[in-house]
């Protein structure tokens, strides 16, 4: 918290976005002879690009911001943290003092963490329990799998109603795979269902077990990749060490039979940073590849003397495909990942859903989404170069919404877009406690689709940027963001062309304009 305090009385909160932007685009001094082709495999071409994007994930998110802010809290303090000597120099640049001796010998133990841990995964993966490729239908290759889902993403089938989570949107857009067999995802202990006709399945990881033959290649490949590790590690050629448990994914993928790789792998927007080294042999093999966003709200805010740089991490993506929302999307895309990206605008992707059903309410309801500020201690690791997203911008955008709903005499269908406990901030906690006892609120439960709650409303108010403006709008439904702030730029490009209303009056008039069309 000092930190913080210090970065924002000196006028540079944005000094941890600016380092993590640079990190972002600082390109390793790798070529690509620094790489084994043994240990890499396709990768090898890419391999900068790779470990650049592995090194931010693993070191580059919030524990590094939290030792920006530890270094910052007075002007005697430096960072200690494990990192490679090329970021150490780059934060130095940037105005960080370091400790260059404390952070090399972190960043050795971390990297000689990452080679046991490299070894750990190769040799789960020799030891993983084969299924019969037969059995688990994968033989035809006539299938795609979705990384990293959880419940809420599966199909919910009740009463015939439509589910609006990503597979079945996937299922019922027109530039899917065509002929699959079944979609593939990684929840556990879910039921196989079917729908239209498509088995959805459970399946432990995107990648099959070997067997048999396949497993005496892999152990040969695995002596040899941990020699080449080994050895560079001990010339202080780090980067085959540190990406050693992702190369057990790649060689996995290589030796695999290619009709038990998927059609297409599709991962989402949570992860935008790193492309899985695997990815690179399976795209070689015949795979799709995708990154698809299920949300829009990427961008930071325009702001008087022009729009801020692209936010971390987005300029280093390499992925093979990206599925957006619509041309704006598209458009910072290409500013993010450069003008050739491969880019199919998809219109609204679907995300989450639920088997909760909206009630029927007996007077016209309007749909309301905020985003939930978090408490101040979380909020500063968060490196954000703004203040938007806290109280004094959260707590009366859900009060002028009430005040003016009350007046127009309809109902507030509030829905919070997850629960996050008492991570929140106590003083939205608190107002939260307060309106949920007005007789014109309604609270809905955060797992219940936004589409679910949008098809029950007439008119839609979301906090900037929140993707459920647009949704609204493809559904025909009057959408606007609210700003009581006024500090956002009507002609922000990340509004996608929905209006921002600012202040009362504005938010009072759209409304009142609204119900009269009604």
């Amino acid at each position: 918290m000092r930190g913080y305090r210090r970065l924002k009385q000196s006028g540079r909160l944005d000094k941890i976005a600016v380092v993590k932007q640079a990190l972002t685009v600082h390109a390793l001094d790798l070529s690509r002879r620094s790489f084994s082709s043994m240990v890499m495999g396709c990768g090898a071409a890419s391999g900068e690009i790779i470990v650049r994007q592995y090194l931010l994930v693993r070191l580059g998110g919030i524990n590094l911001n939290r030792a920006l802010l530890l270094a910052s809290a007075d002007e005697f303090g430096s960072v200690v943290f494990p990192l490679p000597r090329e970021w150490r120099d780059l934060l130095e640049r940037h105005g960080f003092k370091v400790a260059h001796s404390r952070s090399a010998l972190l960043w050795q133990l971390y990297v000689a963490a990452l080679l046991c841990y490299g070894m750990l995964k190769i040799g789960m993966t020799v030891f993983a329990r084969a299924i019969p490729r037969k059995c688990a239908g994968a033989e035809s290759r006539r299938y795609v799998y979705f990384t990293d889902l959880g419940p809420g993403n599966l199909p919910k089938i009740r009463d015939g109603l439509q589910s609006h989570d990503v597979i079945s949107w996937y299922l019922q857009w027109t530039g899917r795979v065509q002929s699959i067999e079944s979609v593939r995802h990684n929840v556990a202990d879910s039921s196989p269902i079917s729908v239209g006709g498509v088995q959805v399945l459970s399946q432990s990881g995107p990648l099959h077990p070997i067997a048999g033959w396949e497993r005496g290649r892999y152990v040969f490949w695995a002596l040899g990749a941990f020699a080449i590790s080994v050895i560079d590690c001990l010339r202080g050629r780090w980067w085959h060490a540190f990406i050693l448990s992702q190369s057990a994914l790649s060689a996995q993928a290589r030796i695999l039979p290619a009709d038990a790789l998927a059609r297409e792998y599709l991962f989402h927007n949570s992860g935008w940073i790193y492309r899985p080294l695997w990815t690179y042999d399976a795209e070689q093999r015949g795979a799709t590849v995708s990154l698809y966003f299920y949300s829009t709200n990427c961008e930071g805010f325009k702001k008087s003397d022009g729009y801020p740089p692209v936010s971390y991490g987005y300029c280093c993506m390499s992925w093979p495909r990206y599925l957006v929302w619509d041309e704006y999307q598209a458009d910072f895309v290409r500013r993010a990942a450069g003008s050739e990206a491969n880019i199919n605008v998809a219109g609204i992707i679907w995300f989450q859903s639920s088997a909760v059903e909206m009630p029927v309410f007996d007077k016209p309801g309007v749909g309301v989404f905020d985003v939930t500020p978090h408490r101040a201690s979380r909020y500063c690791t968060l490196g954000l170069d703004s203040e938007f997203y806290t109280p004094a911008i959260a707590n009366p955008f859900l009060e002028h919404i009430s005040d003016a709903i009350n007046r127009h005499g309809l109902l507030m269908l509030w829905k919070r877009k997850r629960n996050i406990g008492r991570v929140a901030h106590p003083h939205y906690r608190y107002l939260a406690d307060q309106l949920a006892e007005h007789s014109h609120m309604v609270l809905v439960e955060p797992d219940i689709s936004a589409i679910r709650v949008i098809e029950s409303c007439v008119a839609v108010v979301s906090m900037p940027f929140t993707s459920t403006a647009l949704i609204a709008r493809e559904m025909g439904k009057p959408s606007a963001y609210y700003d009581p702030s006024g500090s956002l730029q009507r002609d922000d490009r990340a509004a996608h062309g929905i209006p921002i209303l600012s202040g009362t009056a504005e938010l009072d008039a759209w409304l009142s304009a609204q119900i009269s069309v009604q």
